[in-house]
């Protein structure tokens, strides 16, 4: 069979070399799976399902049993859908599924459940590829994320999200957080070095540091906060002390076994110690033999045991006594209910069994002295019998209190109910260390006595407490769901206090919110706001202070103030509304702080309604004479009447108005008559065409008032006749009409004065000759006649005010009083009302009544209507003001009580009067002792000792004396010495008292003396000396060693203390503050704007301090001070803006139509220290203020008055016919227009000049039979509107008739309508609104705003409003409304309040503060609030005393070297001044006696503690530092809010280089702490010194620390050269090139290195400013290092000013040009002789010239001097010949260069170097 081709190519392939091979291979499988790949990714579906949202659950029922569905369909992967079966069948997802059905009471069954936030993860790990920044300097940027899920409320069990998403969107899942940036641990900086450990050999020094800031957010461990150093003082000269005695910490309290149990142990435990003796090695016994114990003396031995039985006999007995009451007491305690534990039964039993042991063996003892003790108990038992018989009392109540108060004592006392205080004894372990740290044989370490292993204790016992007791009654006993909710509290008793460190007591009361329910207590009183009613309206209070001053303030209205009283009453529960009178009368007043919400206002605007004057018409014309009634015309006696009407009615009443008739008496009265209303057509007699003829009148029948009537009435009357006239025939005198009757000159005839009436006619054409009527001559041209020929008697009926409203006896009275308010006036009766009616006669005064017309007398009575009477209502007297508490202290003088009412309602109209006594007051009852507890410590018992058992081993335990422990009981009492239970005081008073102390028994051979006595009395300060002694007790008197005044001094001397004391002020003046009593209120205490006087003379305090020799502050009376330095000051009254009066109105600025009227006021005086401002002024002076009102003016006031026209003055005189062209004239004058006609004459500008009549006319007068027309009659009006197509007409009528042959001109005359011409259209104007006008008496308030309607012809000309009228426009406008001013209402104040406590007890900070509020803000024009609000003033300055705590002493291990031992403190009185800059100064603790025994608010004082000596090579740790300053995480300063943080550290100290390895760890506490503040931290830097400079970090307090500040931008300390600046005067520089010193400049080489440093020459360049130039210098520049200079390089660098001050260019500047073009050109030469000159001969100089000191180099030298001339003059043979011997020349002048002086030239000041 043939192998597969495959296979061949394998064979192939292997038969190749094994690179090769599989180089082939790898190919080959490569090519495999790329054609399986490309085969996958054709056979990929291109058919696929895709799927729509889940529609809405339905279902039926509400919960997990509804479905929902959703769209599905078959897609290509390109998107487009196709059939279904193109797509797996088998892959087709499910349409329908199963859901919860969400209805609405889900909501309380789901809800959803937030997890916590996790872990905020920076957002640049989130997105890869984002590269974190390299330097955090506020933080990174993260997200944190929580789970949320929907869960049932019940269970908490997960249910689908969607049930929850019905009611509520989901909440977030992820939130921005912020990472803070890494801080490192910040430690301060190390302190100095401390002295050797050791004062011989190798100890070691340290050095510490402390940490000032924790590592926060992952920063860097703290480093090491202790560094060592070796030191070796000196060599060690003996045998170097290895070993340290060392004492352990004292063991627990235990309580000694009974008797019988240490004598069961202790053969086992002799011959445990016998077995220990044997084998003890020799060193035992040589440190047995050093203690002084010899076994050999066996006497001595002997003797001791003796002692020592009795005193263990002794001290054993007075433990079982103590033992015996202890179990007395417990058994008592049992016997009482309270059973205690079986284990202190069984230990009561094995006392009691070893106390009988012990008496047993100290019965020889006993026997030895009891003869004497059988005295002294004989003596006792009769002093006991007489104090029995002489304190028995003989009532048996009183023994049974004493009994019971004893029980109550007993329990008190150790021993009883709460005691359980038991002596034991506590031990401690004594060890040898050695330095290493190991412990070796006590004999290794050589002391004299080995310290105490034991010392009493008191055996602890935890607190014990029975079960809570149960809830007290809820200290609420009302119903209110709304109010305060009560609490109410339950206790737990202390059975057993806690001793000797145990567990202290839990919390003995617990309380909780309570409030009574529904039906279990009545309803709470509610209290609410009342109000008394409001006061008078007053105006008053409104004006400025110039109005005031203006004096008559009576009759004000407009706007107004008024105020009420605001009080508290307990509301009724039947009627909230208390709307009830009675209701009122019944109310309270309580204190104010029972109501709760805003309380009413006090103050409100208000209006007074101003009067309005009766304002009335003109009078009108005289009427004729007409009966006074007509109806009864028996009197003959008649009156003409002229009347007026009202226009504007007054507010009350038009019985203030003047009389509106006036009565002339006249003769032949008649009540109707006839008028003529015109005469008819003049109709010549005998029905010719002209001459004489007559006119008939027209005629109409008229009242006395020119009414017209029936004419049946006018029968009595005389009938006008006609009237003759004449119609002139063609050669007649043709006359004109008579012109209208002129006003009468008068309006009564006197003796001298007559009313004439006058009308005159004019010649229109003279007669021509023969047969004509002749024109009559002037005098027949006018006629006059009488007119007002009545006498001038004016007669009217005056009458007098209204009077009283007084009750009408023929009416029953009703008028009882009641107390309604003002706002419903009842008005319970009619009453009447008189007033006085006289008849006056015109300008003479009263006349008899006849005179005037009966039928017009006013009435002299009308009906009234009373109001109520209102009498005065109080409230009832407020309760008495409460007493202060009697504990307050300082309260000498008797307190008082007040109590007040107000006045709800003022009386009126006749009603009771107010009470005089509003307030009472009374002196306070006696007072009594404020609730309060205190401790009361009874007696210490005697001193025990620790048990025999225990010491009995002890060096020294023959005696019964050393250190021990003494009780005392402590019982709780009242303020007023009552008992009181213990839990009251562990509640509410101070700490209990120590119920044990540590005491000392005396030995035989001790000293003991008494206590030192108080020191003696000065009798003055500063003078003598004060003692203090003390004496020697017991044996001590007799003992020679107790004698030695240096060891024991019995009296101690001292100066008298030097008191000396001066004051002096202290802090800022206080505000001015006036004096009390110095405001003024109205009644009812109602507060008028301005009348609380808040400016005046006022004093300001400033307060002063005492202190005492010692500058420290004292009591201010011992400085002869009452506290304060007071002084005058002024508060400054304010001033309003002062204004002129208002100036008189302007004349209208039209006279015809409407225009404006203006008025102005004149700045006077601006207003200061808050006066009421101005109002706005002008803008153009800002110093008038102006009001401008539409006025309208009539357009009839003025008119013009033609009189008749003259003679005809013919210019062409026919004298034959009289007759052609002529003038005529005639006078014009504007006269002023009244209702009986033009009065007098005015300017002419006030009449309209269009309107002014001709006053001449040119025409022709008509000659003899011609036609003689009548004046033109007035044109015809225009047809409106106007057109030009319509024409307007005027007419004239013949007089005479034309003779033959003649005719009669035109007498109608046409012409066109022209607008604005002859023909106008009219329209209504409407003005502005003018400014609100207020009555002349009102400061602001309700006033009426008017606007004017003017008539406007269409060519803008204002005209009378009849020719509006007369076209019937329409009048759409008010022409009045109401309107409103402002009130000025300045700013109301409450009073200041009382002054406040001072806020500080004690020192010079303390201030008084008084506040006032604004009642009533300012508005309008009021004056303004001040700014000061408050006012404040010192405080009595008070020392301030402390308790303060020592520092602590020294560790100090008794009796050993090393171990465990206590430190020990004092607690002080220290006095201050509080303002913490000034130190504390130690006084007498007496001063502390009212402060609290507490130090910094810590009740409980600590005054000594445990503490650890090390032993010599010990490693340790230092107590710990004080809590550092809270530090905020801050960037710029900015909190970034992650709160504060505080801490503190402890150190390791070492001792001995051996023991490093073995020390503890160094610690670090931080803990949280609120506020804080913000640190900051920058690398500061050193001058440079060298190659380095000092750089370190220091925090923004200028505190240099370790750690804080960013490492990436720490400046450099260290810098070194590449090659090493080895030049003189050089140094490496900050760019890390080598540089020169200050002083020096460098000279560089080609390829810039430094080739030296030489000095700088000292160029001085004078400056404007006359002062030294800088000097500059050259030095290399690197591109790298920046402009500005480094530290340490200042002054190396400046900038010379080539321009002076005035801009030019100064001096020196051009010769510094003409130097540099010197030096290039010198360049430029050199630079030419180099490159030609090639190879120079080295050449001597020749001469001495100083000129010529430089030669020519070989270009392979470097050293040689050089000159090019010396070089020019060589001769190129010489050169080729002599080279040899130059060139040896050469290197001899190197060796010896030029002798002279002169020679040695300093090197070019350049910056390069030609080589």
């Amino acid at each position: 069979m043939g192998l597969p081709g495959g296979a061949l190519l394998l064979l192939g392939v292997l038969k190749q070399t094994p690179c090769l091979f599989i180089w082939k291979l790898s190919l080959l499988l490569f090519s495999i799976w790329a054609l399986d790949a490309q085969t996958t990714v054709e056979t990929k579906a291109l058919y696929i399902w895709q799927t729509g949202p889940w529609g809405r659950c339905m279902g039926s029922e509400c919960g997990p049993g509804g479905s929902q569905s959703r769209a599905v369909w078959c897609a290509h992967s390109e998107g487009w859908t196709t059939l279904h079966t193109n797509c797996d069948q088998a892959e087709r997802p499910e349409n329908q599924q199963s859901c919860f059905r969400v209805c609405d009471w889900h909501k309380d069954l789901y809800e959803w459940q937030l997890g916590a936030w996790n872990q905020c993860v920076p957002v640049m790990m989130r997105s890869g590829g984002v590269q974190r920044p390299a330097v955090c300097t506020r933080g990174e940027e993260g997200i944190q994320t929580r789970e949320v899920g929907c869960v049932q409320r019940a269970d908490g069990e997960p249910a689908q999200d969607a049930i929850c998403e019905y009611f509520e969107p989901k909440p977030r899942q992820e939130q921005a957080c912020l990472i803070p940036c890494p801080r490192d641990c910040v430690v301060s900086e190390f302190s100095p070095w401390t002295s050797c450990s050791k004062t011989c050999g190798i100890g070691l020094r340290n050095r510490i540091r402390f940490v000032l800031a924790p590592p926060l957010f992952g920063g860097s461990a703290c480093p090491n906060l202790t560094e060592f150093q070796t030191c070796q003082p000196g060599l060690c000269e003996g045998e170097d002390n290895l070993y340290s005695l060392r004492v352990g910490p004292w063991g627990s309290c235990s309580v000694p076994l009974p008797r019988q149990v240490r004598q069961a142990e202790k053969p086992s435990r002799e011959n445990s110690k016998r077995s220990r003796e044997s084998d003890k090695p020799a060193k035992d016994g040589n440190k047995q033999s050093r203690d002084g114990v010899t076994p050999s003396k066996g006497g001595e031995k002997q003797a001791r045991e003796e002692r020592k039985k009795k005193r263990m006999r002794d001290d054993e007995k007075q433990y079982e006594e103590k033992e015996t009451k202890s179990t007395e007491g417990e058994e008592k305690v049992s016997r009482n209910g309270n059973k205690p534990p079986s284990g202190n039964r069984k230990l009561g039993r094995a006392n009691r069994k070893q106390g009988k042991a012990f008496r047993q063996a100290d019965r020889p003892k006993r026997q030895k002295k009891v003869k004497n003790k059988a005295k002294e108990d004989k003596m006792r038992e009769k002093v006991k019998g007489r104090i029995r018989e002489k304190g028995k009392p003989k009532d048996p109540e009183t023994r049974e209190l004493i009994k019971r108060r004893r029980n109550k004592n007993r329990q008190n006392r150790p021993g009883g109910k709460f005691w359980d205080l038991q002596v034991g004894y506590q031990t401690r372990e004594v060890t040898c260390v050695n330095k290493s740290g190991s412990i070796e044989a006590l004999s290794l370490c050589s002391q004299e006595t080995l310290p105490v292993t034991f010392q009493a204790c008191v055996v602890p016992r935890d607190c014990d407490v029975t079960e809570w007791s149960e809830w007290s009654a809820c200290s609420k006993q009302c119903y209110d769901p709304s109010g305060a909710k009560g609490e109410r509290t339950r206790n737990k008793k202390v059975s057993q206090f806690p001793i000797g460190g145990g567990a202290e007591c839990p919390e003995l009361e617990e309380k909780e919110p309570c409030s009574p329910q529904v039906g279990e207590a009545p309803p709470c009183i509610v209290y609410t706001w009342k109000t008394t009613e409001w006061t008078e309206c007053r105006v008053d209070v409104l004006l400025s202070q110039q109005d005031r001053r203006r004096g008559n303030l009576t009759g004000l209205c407009g706007g107004g103030i008024q105020t009420r009283e605001v009080y508290c009453v307990q509301a009724s529960v039947d009627a909230p509304n208390l709307s009830s009178l009675r209701t009122r009368e019944g109310l309270r007043p309580v204190d104010s702080e029972l109501c709760s919400g805003v309380p009413p206002n006090t103050t409100q605007l208000c209006h007074i309604s101003c009067p309005v004057d009766c304002e009335v018409s003109p009078w009108s014309a005289w009427g004729p004479c007409t009966y006074e009634n007509c109806e009864d015309q028996s009197n003959k006696k008649g009156f003409k009447l002229r009347k007026r009407r009202i226009i504007n009615d007054p507010t009350d009443g038009t019985g203030n108005c003047p009389h509106l008739v006036e009565a002339i008496p006249c003769e032949d009265p008649s009540c109707f008559e006839w008028l003529v209303v015109n005469l008819e057509e003049c109709v010549p007699d005998n029905e010719k065409e002209c001459g004489p003829g007559t006119q008939i009148p027209q005629v109409q029948c008229v009242n006395s008032d020119g009414e017209k009537v029936e004419k049946q009435l006018c029968r009595d009357a005389i009938l006008p006749m006609p009237t003759i006239c004449e119609v002139p025939c063609p050669k007649d005198c043709a006359l004109s009409p008579w012109t209208p009757w002129s006003f009468c000159s008068h309006t009564c005839s006197g003796k001298n004065t007559e009313g004439k009436q006058t009308r005159v006619r004019s010649i229109l054409a003279h007669n021509a000759g023969e047969g004509g009527l002749q024109c009559p001559n002037v005098s027949a041209l006018q006629e006059v006649r009488s007119c007002n020929d009545h006498p001038c008697t004016v007669y009217h009926w005056q009458t007098g005010p209204w009077g009283q409203c007084i009750e009408d006896s023929s009416i029953p009275s009703t008028n009882a009083s009641v107390g309604r308010t003002r706002s419903s006036d009842a008005l319970c009766s009619v009453g009447m009302q008189t007033r006085k009616v006289i008849c006056v006669r015109v300008n003479v005064g009263q006349v008899p009544p006849k005179k005037c017309p009966e039928s017009l007398r006013p009435d002299t009575v009308r009906p009234c209507l009373l109001p109520c009477k209102r009498d005065c209502m109080v409230t009832p007297y407020s309760d008495w003001s409460s007493c202060p508490p009697t504990c307050q202290k300082g309260s000498k003088a008797k307190s008082k009580q007040h109590r007040k009412r107000l006045i709800i309602q003022l009386p009126a109209n006749g009603g009771q009067d107010c009470p005089e006594i509003m307030t009472q007051e009374r002196e306070c009852e006696s007072m009594s002792l404020c609730q309060g507890y205190r401790w009361k410590t009874h007696k210490w018992r005697r001193c025990q000792l620790v048990p025999w058992s225990v010491r009995q081993n002890a060096p020294g335990a023959q005696e019964t004396c050393g250190p021990g422990l003494q009780f005392r009981a402590v019982s709780c009492r009242k303020l007023d010495g009552g008992q009181a239970d213990i839990e009251a005081c562990l509640q509410l008073g101070t700490p209990m008292p120590p119920l044990t102390q540590l005491c000392h028994l005396p030995c035989q051979d001790d000293c003991q003396l008494s206590n030192w006595s108080k020191f003696s009395t000065c009798t003055a300060d500063c003078v003598g000396v004060r003692t203090r002694k003390r004496i020697l007790v017991g044996k001590s008197k007799k003992r020679d060693q107790c004698k030695n005044n240096q060891l024991f001094p019995l009296s101690e001397t001292q100066y008298c203390p030097c008191n000396k004391y001066n004051a002096q002020p202290v802090g800022n003046w206080s505000d001015c503050v006036l004096p009390e009593g110095s405001r003024m209120e109205s009644q009812l205490g109602m507060r008028v704007q301005g009348d609380i006087k808040e400016c005046g003379q006022g004093y300001r305090y400033q307060a002063m301090v005492c202190y005492d020799q010692d500058n420290r502050i004292v009591e201010t009376s011992r400085c002869n001070s009452h506290g304060y330095i007071e002084e005058a000051c002024i508060i400054p009254c304010p001033s309003d803006c002062k204004l002129s009066e208002w100036s008189n109105w302007s004349r209208c600025s039209k006279s015809c139509g409407s225009g404006v009227k203006v008025r102005s006021k004149w700045l006077r005086e601006k207003p200061y220290n808050g006066g009421r401002p101005c109002p706005k002024l002008d803008h153009v002076n800002q110093a008038q203020v102006y009001e401008v009102v539409p006025c309208v003016s009539d357009c009839g006031q003025y008119v013009w008055v033609a009189e008749p026209w003259s003679v005809w003055k013919v210019s062409s005189v026919d004298l034959k016919s009289n007759c052609g062209e002529g003038v005529q004239t005639r006078k014009i004058r504007c006269m002023l227009n009244t209702i009986d006609g033009p009065s007098e004459q005015v300017e002419d500008y006030l009449c309209d000049p269009e309107e002014m009549p001709l006053g001449a006319r040119n025409s022709r007068l008509p000659c003899p039979e011609d036609c003689v027309l009548s004046d033109w009659g007035t044109w015809s009006a225009c047809p409106l509107p106007c057109s030009e197509n319509t024409t307007r007409v005027r007419v004239a009528y013949p007089l005479r008739r034309p003779g033959k042959e003649k005719k009669c001109p035109s007498t109608k005359e046409t012409e066109p309508c022209k607008i604005n011409s002859n023909c106008f259209h009219y329209s209504y104007n409407i003005t502005d609104w003018s400014t609100c006008q207020l009555s002349e008496r009102a400061v602001c308030g309700y006033g009426i705003k008017t606007r004017m309607l003017d008539c406007v012809r269409s060519d803008g000309k204002s005209v009378d409003l009849s020719f509006c009228k007369e076209l019937g426009l329409e009048r759409k406008w008010q022409m009045n409304a109401s309107c409103v001013v402002e009130c000025p209402v300045n700013c109301q104040l409450s009073d200041w309040s009382a002054w406040s406590e001072c806020r500080h007890t004690c020192g010079l900070a303390g201030k008084l503060l008084r506040t006032r509020t604004v009642i009533q803000a300012p508005q309008g024009d009021g004056r303004p609030c001040p700014s000061q609000m408050k006012q404040w003033k010192p405080c009595l300055v008070k020392p301030c005393y402390s308790w303060r705590y020592s520092p602590w002493s020294d560790c100090k291990s008794e009796g050993a070297r090393c171990g465990e031992g206590m430190r020990f403190r004092n607690v002080s009185c220290f006095v201050s001044d509080g303002s913490g800059q000034q130190d504390s100064s130690l006084v007498d603790d007496e001063l502390c006696g009212d402060v609290e025994l507490s130090v910094d608010g810590d009740k409980q004082i600590i005054l000594q503690e445990p503490c650890t000596v090390p032993c010599p090579g010990e490693c340790y740790l230092t107590e710990w530092t004080a809590w550092g300053p809270c530090q905020l995480s801050c960037v710029s300063g900015d909190d970034l809010g992650f709160g504060s943080v505080q801490v503190r550290s402890r150190t390791v100290v070492a001792q001995d280089p051996e023991n490093l390895l073995e020390c503890p760890e160094q610690e670090l506490e931080a803990r949280p702490c609120t506020g804080g503040t913000c640190f900051e931290y920058k690398w500061r830097t050193g001058p440079w010194r060298g190659s380095s400079r000092h750089v370190w970090c220091q925090r923004s307090d200028g505190l240099n620390v370790t750690g804080g500040c960013l490492a990436a931008v720490k400046p450099m300390a260290d810098r070194s050269c590449d090659p090493p600046c080895t030049k003189p005067w050089s140094l490496c520089t900050e760019a890390g090139v080598c540089g020169c010193e200050e002083g020096y400049t460098e000279v560089m080489t080609s390829d810039g290195v430094l080739d030296q440093c030489t000095v700088i020459p000292v160029l001085e360049i004078p400056t404007a400013s006359d002062t030294k130039a800088d000097v500059k210098t050259i030095r290399a520049f690197s591109p790298i290092q920046p402009a500005a200079s480094a530290p340490g390089r200042a002054g190396r660098t400046w900038f010379l000013q080539p321009f002076g001050p005035d801009g030019t260019l100064k001096t020196w500047v051009y010769g510094v040009a003409a130097g540099v073009f010197v030096l290039l050109v010198f360049i430029i030469s050199m630079t030419y002789l180099a490159c030609h000159c090639g190879r120079c001969l080295c050449h001597k100089p020749r001469s001495d010239s100083p000129s010529d000191g430089a030669y020519w180099t070989d270009p392979s030298t470097y050293t040689v001097p050089y000159t090019c001339p010396a070089c020019q003059k060589l001769e190129q043979a010489e050169f080729n010949r002599q080279q040899q011997q130059q060139q040896h020349q050469c290197a001899a002048s190197l060796q010896q260069p030029p002798s002279s002086p002169q020679q040695a030239l300093p090197p070019p000041h350049v910056e390069t170097l030609i080589t």
